[in-house]
């Protein structure tokens, strides 16, 4: 994804500075080609053409369906998300911070003695370790999350194709950007073709 995918209006209106690298690719009438969209009339066609997209090498895709697929991300070729890594490794962080941070105000900061207490004493610094703990945790997940998947996208291409709204009736769809680096028009097409597609279309930018 570029930059310009999280601005809600089309690149051609950004700044020059935000705006993706030129797209050497052209459409039948001319205007960039953003890339190609396939239809699957079946939920078994679209898995085994992304069975076969996978097994091309192509990295900048995705798999268009009106309900989800079970075991599709075994088709597409998903690795396992490292996020639950990136989420354990910050709840740590975090409530490492806020068990020292409550130790120095404790300790060395203010040293305020309460009711006889050591002033290191771990007990009271239990709610606050947790609490930011669990808060660091919650924000990572949600923010990872949306991060590894690309959101939010206020514009795509695929938003303006007329025909690709079947994706959310009784059609599925397979879509190949220009930008992946094996992307080639003829190649696309002819897997495409072979993959048993219906239909193939062209997207343009914009």
């Amino acid at each position: 994804m570029a930059v310009a995918d999280y601005f809600p209006l089309p690149a051609k209106y950004l700044p020059r500075a935000l705006q993706p690298a030129p797209n050497r690719h052209l459409a039948a009438d001319g205007s960039p080609l953003h890339g190609l969209l396939a239809e699957f009339d079946t939920a078994p066609g679209v898995y085994h053409a992304a069975e076969h997209v996978r097994d091309a090498g192509f990295t900048a895709w995705d798999l268009h369906s009106p309900f989800p697929l079970h075991g599709v991300e075994d088709a597409m070729g998903f690795k396992r998300t490292k996020l639950p890594i990136a989420v354990g490794v910050i709840a740590l962080t975090g409530a490492g911070l806020g068990y020292l941070m409550q130790w120095w105000m404790s300790a060395v900061a203010y040293r305020l003695p309460v009711q006889g207490k050591p002033f290191g004493a771990w007990e009271p610094f239990t709610p606050i370790t947790f609490e930011i703990g669990v808060l660091s945790a919650a924000f990572t997940a949600l923010i990872g999350m949306l991060a590894l998947n690309g959101l939010p996208r206020f514009h795509h291409p695929l938003y303006k194709h007329e025909h690709f709204l079947a994706s959310s009736d009784d059609k599925f769809f397979i879509y190949i950007e220009t930008r992946d680096p094996k992307f080639d028009r003829a190649a696309v097409q002819k897997l495409f073709e072979q993959s048993g597609a219906a239909r193939i279309d062209e997207v343009t930018e914009g």
